[in-house]
């Protein structure tokens, strides 16, 4: 499952330099599958959707904090917990039931996005 941040959200900002992904982000910010990725340009996400990787993507929230679902690997291959769950002080990154991946899912995506690891 990818992590969400619920509206719970203090907007403290623990999580966002956790993310190994820079899969976080401000509310209202807009974002790029190429930060924090080796990702460029056009690319084919594992979930099937086509993206420039390359350009603004509209922000997910402009309240609270976000995480991007198709950049979250629950930092799996990097960490032994989502590194975000573990420093938010209101417990309010949480496992998103709606997006649902497999330990091998989630691996595999971080090797989509970390290409030279």
């Amino acid at each position: 499952m990818a992590i969400i941040i619920t509206d719970e959200c203090i907007n403290c900002g623990a999580c966002e330099p956790e993310c190994p992904n820079n899969a976080i982000y401000e509310p209202s910010d807009e974002w790029k599958f190429e930060e924090g990725t080796d990702l460029l340009g056009p690319v084919l996400l594992p979930n099937g959707k086509q993206v420039n990787a390359s350009e603004d993507q509209e922000p997910i929230s402009d309240e609270f904090y976000f995480i991007v679902p198709d950049k979250c690997t629950e930092c799996i291959g990097f960490h032994e917990e989502p590194q975000c769950a573990a420093v938010c002080p209101v417990d309010c990154c949480i496992p998103d039931e709606d997006i649902v991946e497999t330990e091998k899912e989630l691996l595999s995506k971080k090797s989509f996005l970390h290409r030279d690891e």
